[in-house]
């Protein structure tokens, strides 16, 4: 009997991107392990890329706001258009979901997202989630996708989520740096100083960092809910999380449980 019934992954650029293109052969790991679980749990995916996505095709520069709005708008139907012809491969439909800080601010507005996710799955849909960058001001932007994330984990009922990222898991100190580094297995509390430590995105595209996925496990541990964090690269670690009775040699589950 599995442990979860609703599971959130999240996707970071990181992942999804290589050299200013979208790296289809660990795309297409990723949705290969997403069908899979789809026998087995309801699935919805959290995913970053746009921006990315939508430097293929414009080279605009992103650190200028309105250009990052651009490559947002010229990519997310990239993105969809690559996610939909793989899942299809698979006998899934998906449906495009996009949301901003204000989405969970007003009840009503939350009452229909959640509405929208729980009727497409139920009808065999897998919901891919993505912030909307394009119309939102910076009042009302996450800003990165493991915020955004934990909240949908926290706003969908779901029991567990799954952050894919370009590091295998939580280390005592920076692995990249020290080689002696450790990795956590299992994290029950979260320091005030982890939290407030400056955030470390790794790739050009990224906007999070390990204190940005911290900050989302302390969010979930606050409200009884469980994050694994492993290695996007390798889908070896959540493979064995979720198929082989929870057992898994890399990787950090953050829970209070």
């Amino acid at each position: 009997m599995h442990k979860y019934k609703r599971i959130v992954f999240k996707v970071g650029s990181g992942v999804l991107t290589e050299k200013n293109s979208i790296a289809k052969d660990r795309m297409m790991a990723l949705i290969s392990l997403l069908s899979e679980l789809t026998k087995h749990y309801e699935v919805i995916l959290v995913t970053s890329g746009a921006v990315a996505a939508g430097y293929t095709a414009l080279k605009l520069d992103r650190s200028i706001n309105i250009s990052k709005k651009v490559l947002a708008a010229v990519g997310q139907p990239i993105l969809m258009s690559s996610y939909k012809s793989k899942f299809e491969l698979y006998g899934i439909d998906t449906a495009q979901i996009l949301l901003t800080e204000d989405d969970f601010d007003s009840r009503k507005r939350t009452e229909i997202f959640r509405q929208i996710i729980n009727t497409s799955l139920e009808n065999g849909i897998l919901p891919i989630i993505n912030e909307n960058d394009i119309s939102t001001t910076p009042e009302q932007v996450f800003g990165d996708n493991d915020q955004l994330s934990a909240h949908v984990t926290q706003h969908t009922n779901a029991q567990l989520l799954v952050i894919l990222s370009d590091i295998d898991g939580y280390y005592d100190s920076n692995p990249s740096t020290n080689p002696d580094a450790k990795m956590y297995s299992i994290v029950t509390e979260i320091s005030k100083d982890e939290l407030d430590a400056q955030h470390t995105p790794t790739n050009e595209f990224a906007t999070g960092g390990i204190v940005t996925k911290l900050k989302a496990a302390q969010f979930l541990m606050a409200k009884d809910k469980e994050m694994f964090l492993c290695s996007g690269y390798d889908l070896k670690s959540a493979r064995e999380f979720l198929l082989d009775d929870g057992k898994y040699l890399k990787g950090t589950l953050f829970t209070n449980k």
